[in-house]
């Protein structure tokens, strides 16, 4: 618990006593003090005024001169030792308590006793010692308190100081103490009980409190909390991060105008609950709009959703699904294909077979190949694994890859690769092994479609749309406009040798990568791909 909630326990020599929170015990004690100070300052001010008859220091008024400076003294003693706390609280409770009856009675005695109506005020007194302090010491001040009384009417009616005493009235006054102080006593009991339980209870709201907000700020879906007026209450680690904030914004036009006027539409067309946000590096966000009802007042939930996040996730279930079952598919057919490419392979080593046989032969040895290179891709596609992006530097990296794919390829000393770099020290988060998969496919096919014999295929990396870019540009003339938009479909190809997978499995490890692959033509109308990736520096801000 907090320690401005620790509880004071006010131990006493009758006592066990019970605890209250600190800071409301020092506060009661100050209250009472208070009381005090009001009270002896107004038996001074009375005495001295004599503007009527009063019956204050009628019998003695040199014992209520003097008790009541003393009472005024300790007062303001006991003042300063709770300003400054230099004595506990149970000791300067007790003190006050015992002092006041102690005094009070003296001022009673010398205005007349019981008559005077002071001795009432020492149930204020009792009253105080039960919420103060509590328990059986409470109870012992009211007994106190009572025998006093009885003392004082006894030594008057021995020494003949009144003209008749008030025993009955003396015994009433301090049954009354014991039930105020009983009463006073059981009420700071059940206070204090109804303080433990809200004190437990905002334990448990405070737990929960700090669970929720560990919760939100580790949910990978963003969180922003808003008013009607548009000003952001909360945001999440994940929102700041898919906005590319440093801190929580202030205002929703502080985000986008964009996303201030879909939350406006929101609000008077409750149909209009998604929206989505391009922001200025090109990530795409969707949003969700969503009302808190409370008590008072109402709150707004949007939910920002990363699209490529939800895409790769999405891509990821299909790939899963594809994998498994093209794998088995793959297996059934390989088996039977590989009996038929043995085959052929016997049928043209025959030397009775004429030239029109051998090209028969020589048909299903081709078209047995191709089949196998089908499997082959797709089953690539089944055994591929999930991405393990990391921190790539683009220009060794790319150095040492065009090194050994020349090696690979056979291309040494012939120039037809190139690479050209704007920047030196451009990075990308991407998986090494799943960029090389890509880059491989696009090489091989600017090599083998994009007439490298009319210059070197050029390999270029630059900034396009805030984002580190790879650009595979080659000789070809092109691709039709017809087929540009089936280019990446599966099994599509406008090439007899091909199996039209290919781009598509670049598409998908683009895609699973938080990167774009897309296709271009450059201002001399040369046939380009273009690979945007994530930019390393702003993945790990």
């Amino acid at each position: 618990m907090p320690e401005n909630n620790q509880s004071i326990i006010h131990p006493c020599p009758l006592s066990k006593g019970y605890g209250i929170p600190e800071p409301q015990a020092w506060l009661l004690l100050k209250v009472y003090l208070v009381y005090r100070l009001f009270l002896a300052g107004f038996f001074i001010a009375l005495f001295y005024a004599r503007a009527a008859p009063s019956v204050l220091g009628s019998l003695n008024a040199q014992l209520y001169h003097s008790a009541s400076l003393l009472y005024l003294l300790l007062t303001l003693i006991s003042g300063f030792l709770l300003r400054s706390r230099l004595a506990a609280y149970s000791f300067q409770a007790q003190f006050l308590l015992f002092s006041d009856i102690i005094l009070l009675t003296l001022i009673m005695h010398a205005s007349g006793g019981l008559k005077s109506g002071i001795g009432i005020l020492m149930a204020v007194s009792v009253a105080s010692g039960g919420v103060t302090i509590g328990g059986r010491c409470a109870m012992f001040f009211a007994a106190m308190a009572s025998l006093l009384v009885l003392a004082e009417e006894i030594y008057a009616d021995l020494t003949d100081s009144f003209a008749a005493a008030s025993y009955p009235y003396a015994g009433m006054l301090g049954a009354a103490f014991l039930t105020i102080a009983l009463l006073s006593y059981v009420l700071a009991k059940r206070s204090e009980s109804l303080l433990e339980l809200a004190a437990r209870h905002e334990q448990t709201i405070a737990n929960l409190e700090e669970l929720n907000h560990y919760i939100i700020q580790h949910l990978e879906t963003g969180i922003l909390i808003t008013n009607r007026k548009q000003i952001v209450q909360l945001t999440n680690t994940a929102a700041l991060k898919m906005l590319n904030l440093g801190k929580r914004p202030v205002h929703l036009r502080d985000i986008s105008a964009r996303l201030s006027e879909d939350f406006s539409d929101w609000l008077y067309d409750q149909e209009l609950d998604q929206a989505e946000l391009t922001l200025p590096d090109q990530a795409e966000i969707r949003v969700r709009f969503i009302l808190l009802p409370t008590r008072n007042r109402a709150f707004y939930m949007l939910m920002l959703e990363d699209i490529a996040l939800y895409n790769q996730h999405v891509q990821q279930s299909k790939l899963a699904s594809l994998g498994r079952l093209t794998a088995s598919i793959a297996h059934e057919i390989r088996n039977p294909l590989g009996a038929i490419s043995h085959a052929g392979q016997l049928l043209s080593e025959n030397p009775n077979f004429t030239p029109q046989d051998q090209r028969l032969a020589q048909i299903i040895q081709t078209h047995s190949k191709r089949v196998n290179k089908i499997i082959e891709d797709i089953l690539q596609l089944s055994r591929r694994n999930a991405s393990r992006r990391e921190k790539i530097q683009l220009k060794p990296w790319l150095t040492h890859y065009l090194e050994t794919f020349t090696l690979e390829h056979q291309l040494a000393g012939q120039k037809a690769l190139r690479l050209h770099i704007d920047q030196d020290r451009l990075t990308a988060f991407i998986d090494p092994g799943h960029l090389k998969q890509i880059l491989d496919n696009l090489c091989r096919n600017a090599l083998f479609y994009g007439h490298p014999e009319h210059g070197p295929i050029t390999v270029h990396v630059f900034i396009a749309q805030n984002s580190p870019c790879i650009e595979v540009i080659d000789n070809g003339p092109g691709i039709a406009p017809e087929h540009q938009s089936r280019l990446f479909e599966p099994f599509f190809t406008t090439s007899n040798k091909g199996t039209g997978l290919g781009l598509f499995i670049c598409k998908e490890l683009a895609e699973l990568n938080h990167a774009k692959l897309g296709y271009h033509l450059t201002r001399n109308q040369r046939s380009s791909f273009r690979l945007y990736l994530s930019d390393a520096d702003k993945s790990f801000r």
